[in-house]
């Protein structure tokens, strides 16, 4: 009798995309966090007053330069945590463009943007067609992503290099408004994530984490 084989089934997110896109995820968390903390919950302008109060119900007198002073001690720790995480973040773009290459060929970017704009012809309807969608905004994604690494790079070194730091204003402006736009694409990815998974795309969050298969989701 002659013995069957089973075929691994080929699994649709290679386990590199899959520990890059939550290292990616939490990354960039980190890296917004830095920016709310600042910006936010540690104005040091709004601060100064708090503090001089605490300082003077202790029978301690500080001018308000000599605060500027610990609090510019505490913005430069944070940014150095910013810091940190925008090369962990080229880092991980870098893996992104390794894990792409390596991986097998149905497991590619291409080949899944490749599936979602002939499923259409296949009688799928709309639901893959707004697929093929969501899925030429992860290319705007990684542009984005490519311009949040660069301009911040360059900011690093700005201080440094004489015709970075004539153009530092203006790198600092397109970072600004990159990461804005990062963050709108991230609130979109998961709220529209949030109504695949109520309705008929469900599976999308296991998928990420456990690789998923082809032959069941596509």
């Amino acid at each position: 009798m002659p013995q069957t084989t089973e075929t691994t089934p080929v699994k649709k997110y290679s386990a590199g995309l899959r520990i890059w896109h939550w290292s990616n995820y939490l990354v960039i968390s980190g890296l917004l966090s830095t920016i709310l903390f600042l910006r936010v919950i540690i104005n040091m302008r709004g601060l100064f007053p708090k503090m001089q109060q605490v300082l003077q119900e202790q029978g301690i007198s500080a001018t308000e330069q000599q605060l500027r002073g610990v609090g510019r001690l505490v913005s430069h720790r944070i940014w150095d945590w910013h810091i940190y995480l925008g090369v962990a973040l080229a880092v991980l773009l870098g893996w992104r463009i390794i894990a792409e290459l390596v991986a097998p060929a149905m497991q590619r970017f291409r080949a899944r943007l490749q599936r979602a704009a002939q499923a259409p012809a296949e009688g799928t309807g709309f639901r893959l067609r707004k697929s093929t969608a969501v899925k030429y905004s992860y290319l705007i994604f990684y542009l984005l992503l490519t311009v949040m690494v660069v301009t911040g790079l360059l900011l690093v070194y700005a201080d440094d290099v004489e015709a970075l730091h004539k153009l530092e204003h203006d790198i600092k402006e397109i970072h600004n408004v990159n990461m804005y736009l990062i963050l709108a694409f991230i609130v979109v990815h998961i709220v529209g994530v949030v109504l695949a998974e109520l309705h008929k795309d469900r599976g999308i969050t296991s998928d990420m984490l456990h690789g998923g298969t082809l032959a069941d989701k596509e």
